[in-house]
């Protein structure tokens, strides 16, 4: 193995392949199962390195395949066909807006929910919601996270840990019915 403890990628929350992984619970987990993030401090001491960040960081010199002008090239042809990785759902629609609005604007937004997740996790999280908040995070819109977020917050300052995560989730329940996000997990 690798003994690199810096990271490798400069922006290691956008895998190269476009999984959001500063939205992914394995990003958030404590102890020697936490994933550093694509390229991160420790990455190769945890993870084989993959064809995505050979073509693209090692060869390439890029963050995220989406500024490849070669993208998107047949190593996606089976992304999201078989994948039910959460992080997996939004890949081309990371791509797509790294590619038409550059890797600073993603970072923007994705720094954006990153930031309201974490929110989510320090205020809400009573022990098993961690993976249902982090895919509300990456699925549903910025605005919408943070008006849920602020009216739970008022809403439920007197409550405990597990009331407070039930009200929000029923919340983001509410707004993923009626806007047919599919905030569950596939098995």
């Amino acid at each position: 193995m690798l003994q690199n403890s810096k990271a490798f990628k400069k922006y290691f929350t956008i895998g190269c392949c476009g999984i959001d992984c500063g939205l992914c619970p394995r990003f958030y987990t404590e102890g020697s199962s936490r994933c550093p993030g694509c390229a991160g401090p420790d990455f190769f001491n945890k993870h084989p390195s993959c064809s995505f960040i050979t073509c693209c960081v090692k060869e390439k010199n890029l963050e995220a395949c989406g500024q490849c002008k070669k993208f998107p090239c047949t190593k996606f042809e089976r992304e999201g066909k078989t994948d039910s990785f959460v992080t997996h759902r939004k890949i081309f629609i990371n791509h797509d807006l790294i590619k038409k609005e550059g890797l600073a604007k993603f970072l923007g937004q994705q720094r954006q929910r990153i930031k309201l997740l974490r929110k989510m996790l320090e205020n809400f999280d009573e022990g098993r919601s961690k993976s249902y908040y982090c895919l509300a995070a990456a699925i549903m819109d910025i605005s919408e996270l943070k008006k849920t977020l602020a009216e739970t917050e008022k809403k439920s300052k007197n409550l405990d840990i597990k009331e407070k995560s039930k009200a929000l989730s029923s919340i983001f329940d509410e707004i993923a019915k009626n806007k047919k996000y599919c905030l569950k997990l596939l098995k």
